[in-house]
């Protein structure tokens, strides 16, 4: 896609973010926040023998 190509696409997807909100970048903070919280839970440094 040229530049031109895309900046005939820019009022479109404005529109639809000003109408549906910025789905991709409401996903994309979802995944980091999912990806945040596995790690947190599979981090077995805390993990003391005996306990």
């Amino acid at each position: 896609m040229t530049a031109t190509d895309k900046a005939g696409f820019a009022p479109i997807y404005d529109s639809l973010v000003a109408e549906q909100g910025d789905v991709p970048a409401e996903t994309r903070e979802a995944a980091e926040e999912i990806q945040r919280e596995a790690a947190e839970a599979l981090d077995f440094r805390t993990v003391r023998p005996g306990d």
